[in-house]
């Protein structure tokens, strides 16, 4: 069980400063709108923080695109809202080059169908949120701690992440952290491997068949059997290769129950 509670909480508190800025062919006031600043939980969803951001820019532009979504690009490319904000910034953002704030650029015109999910409300992205904890608990206990969860438990999942309130969320966490049995590790390690503009993922046990505990350089081995040299990056941290995978997922997984890895 995931049972260093200040690496946990380091972890939730991860914010990251962004400055929001309304893209110049969409205004059609005179007076260019300012942008707009939040500091942002790396661990949330972008639609989970943008209702300020939205109520900012809606007066600086035209009456026929204020019912229309909004949604976000950096660098020439559309983010996708169902990554976690860590996630979208750890593997787009050239840290040596590119200062803090992280500017984005805010649009409610011309959605990119082709390159990201439309969402309609914050319902979106929590059924999201719930399918991607059901199938971090199929691979970790085959699916019998989500299954056995009530409702109320669901519930609380989703306002800890929502709301940011960390005693709240693991209340309810803490349980799909824990080990099954006389095991003292998961079945599988529920992770997301982040390479250009997709990602990879495969079944891997956190032990190996002769009874040594897989490392993350195992992983990437395991994955990118091409390459001799890896970077990576989770939480805006570079974690050392030889870390176990059996800790990782327990202590840095996002709340969705995946550990999220940036390779570079």
């Amino acid at each position: 069980m995931a049972n260093d509670r200040e690496i946990l909480r380091e972890v939730w508190e991860g914010k990251l400063p962004v400055c929001f800025k309304l893209d110049q062919d969409e205004v059609v006031e005179i007076q260019q709108p300012d942008p707009f600043y939040l500091m942002v939980p790396r661990l949330s969803y972008f639609p989970l923080v943008t209702d300020k951001v939205r109520k900012h820019f809606l007066k600086y532009i035209s009456n026929d695109k204020q019912d229309l979504e909004l949604w976000l690009e950096y660098n020439g490319q559309p983010l996708k809202w169902h990554f976690p904000i860590g996630v979208l910034f750890d593997s787009q953002v050239d840290m040596e080059n590119d200062a803090l704030p992280w500017v984005v650029t805010v649009h409610f015109d011309k959605f990119p169908e082709t390159k990201i999910y439309r969402f309609t409300n914050k319902e979106t992205v929590e059924a999201y949120f719930m399918a991607c904890i059901k199938e971090a608990d199929v691979l970790k206990h085959r699916g019998q701690i989500a299954t056995n969860m009530q409702k109320k438990d669901h519930n609380q999942l989703w306002l800890g992440l929502q709301n940011d309130k960390f005693d709240q969320f693991w209340a309810v966490n803490r349980k799909l952290m824990e080990v099954q049995g006389d095991n003292d590790h998961f079945k599988y390690i529920p992770f997301r491997c982040y390479v250009e503009d997709g990602y990879k993922q495969k079944l891997i046990k956190p032990v190996a068949e002769d009874g040594k505990c897989q490392t993350l350089h195992d992983l990437l081995r395991d994955l990118f059997p091409e390459r001799n040299s890896f970077i990576v990056k989770t939480h805006g941290l570079i974690p050392p290769l030889d870390t176990p995978l059996q800790w990782m997922s327990e202590h840095l997984s996002y709340p969705d129950n995946f550990l999220h890895l940036c390779v570079l």
